[in-house]
C-alpha cells in the first residue's frame, strides 16, 4: 500500500513551468490536473500545444515508471493507429528526468502529449459507444499482446487478481450490512476465483478503462480518440481487464447487466474470452467494485482533502455490489455473457 500511502507530490505552477522550460525547452502555463498518486499538470505551451506533465510519487519504483514509458513506446511501435499518448522526449533525447523535491527526496519526471477529446462520464451513455469502448480496449490489449518489462510485475492494488490483499480493510467499514456484503463477495473471490487464476492467459493490461479515461468525438460520442491514464498498468489475468472495465457500464440502466453485457460481447467479437475466462468473469467484474469500495473507503478517510477524487466511484461501486448480492454466480455470469452467446448474425 505504499504508493497509496503516500502523499502527492504538489509543486506550485511556477516550479512546475520552469522545470518544463529547462528540460523541454518549452514556454507554457501550467495548470492541476486531477491524480491519485502522482501530480499531473496540463500545461499549454505559446504555441498553443498542450502536454501532460507528470511528477511520480516518490514512493513510485522508477521500475514502474520505466515500464510505463516504455509501454506507451511499443504501443506507439506496434499499433500506431491506437489513440494513446505519445511520450515526450527531454532536450537531451531521455524519457524521463529526475529532480529533488523539497524534502530532498528524488522522483522522475516526464511529459506526455495531451490528447483532445471528452471524457465518456461527460457524454450521453449508447449501446454504440459501449460497443465501441468493448472493441476499443480489445484493440489495445492486442497491442500490448507481447510486451514485457521488468516493471510489469509491480504490486498494484488496483489488480482484481489480487483482492484477497485487503481483506484487513474489511473491519474498517464501520456500516454493519456493508461489511457483510463486502465480506461475501470476498469469500466469493477467495473461494471460487482465486485458484483458479493462474490458469488463466495473463499480460500487461491497461487496468482503468473507464468513463473518465476514454475520450471521444465532440461530434461523435461512439467515436473514441484518447485513451489515458496508463499508472494501473499491470502484468495480470486478461480476463481481469475485460471485467475491470464492464464494471463501469453498469449504471444508468434499468437493467445493471444490460451495459455491460454490451460491452463485453463487443470485445468478445475482436478478442474471444476463453471458456474459463467465461466462467469468473462476473465474479471479477464484482471483485472490482468491491476493491473501488475497500480502497475508496480507506483513502478517503486518510486524505480528506482529496476525498471528492478518491470517492468518484465509491456510491456506484456498492450499488453493483447490492445488484449482485442475490444473483447466483451462474446468473450473473449469463446475464453478463448474453451477447457472446447469441445467435451467429445477431446483435447484442
Amino acid at each position: 500500500m505504499t504508493q497509496l500511502s503516500t502523499t502527492a507530490p504538489d509543486l506550485a505552477p511556477a516550479a512546475v513551468e520552469a522545470l518544463v522550460r529547462h528540460l523541454y525547452g518549452i514556454e507554457g502555463r501550467a495548470q492541476p490536473l486531477a491524480g491519485e498518486r502522482d501530480q499531473n499538470c496540463l500545461v499549454e505551451a505559446s504555441d498553443g500545444r498542450r502536454y501532460v506533465f507528470k511528477i511520480s510519487n516518490p514512493s513510485e519504483p522508477p521500475a514502474v515508471v520505466d515500464f510505463q514509458i516504455a509501454a506507451l513506446d511499443h504501443i506507439a511501435r506496434a499499433a500506431p493507429e491506437q489513440p494513446v499518448p505519445r511520450v515526450v522526449r527531454t532536450l537531451q533525447g531521455h524519457t524521463h528526468d529526475t529532480i529533488k523535491l523539497t524534502e530532498g527526496v528524488q522522483t522522475r519526471v516526464r511529459m506526455l502529449s495531451y490528447l483532445d477529446g471528452i471524457q465518456i462520464r461527460e457524454t450521453e451513455r449508447t449501446a454504440a459507444q459501449r460497443r465501441a469502448m468493448g472493441a476499443g480496449l480489445a484493440g489495445l490489449n492486442r497491442a500490448l499482446n507481447g510486451f514485457a518489462h521488468p516493471g510489469a510485475a509491480h504490486d498494484l492494488l488496483w489488480n482484481v487478481a489480487t483482492a484477497h490483499r485487503l481483506t484487513e480493510q474489511l473491519g474498517s467499514l464501520v456500516d454493519g450490512k456493508r461489511r457483510a456484503l463486502a465480506q461475501a463477495f470476498m469469500t466469493r473471490f477467495t473461494t471460487h476465483v482465486l485458484p483458479r487464476l493462474p490458469s488463466l492467459r495473463s499480460q500487461v493490461i491497461h487496468n482503468d478503462y473507464h468513463l473518465y479515461n476514454v475520450l471521444v468525438a465532440p461530434d461523435d460520442p461512439a467515436r473514441i480518440v484518447g485513451i489515458i491514464d496508463f499508472g494501473d498498468m499491470v502484468h495480470a489475468p486478461l480476463v481481469g481487464e475485460v471485467a475491470t472495465a464492464a464494471a463501469f457500464h453498469m449504471a444508468g440502466c434499468p437493467d445493471p447487466f444490460e451495459g455491460p453485457a454490451q460491452f463485453v460481447a463487443a470485445y468478445h467479437a475482436v478478442l474471444p474470452l476463453t471458456g474459463a475466462e467465461q466462467e469468473v468473469v462476473a465474479d471479477l467484474l464484482a471483485t472490482r467494485h468491491l476493491i473501488t469500495a475497500l480502497i475508496s473507503e480507506w483513502r478517503a478517510a486518510r486524505y480528506p482533502e482529496n476525498r471528492a477524487y478518491i470517492m468518484r466511484h465509491n456510491p456506484a461501486a456498492w450499488e453493483g455490489l447490492s445488484q449482485m448480492a442475490d444473483l447466483s454466480r451462474d446468473t450473473a455470469r449469463d446475464r453478463l455473457l448474453a451477447g457472446v452467446h447469441l445467435p451467429t448474425g445477431a446483435t447484442p
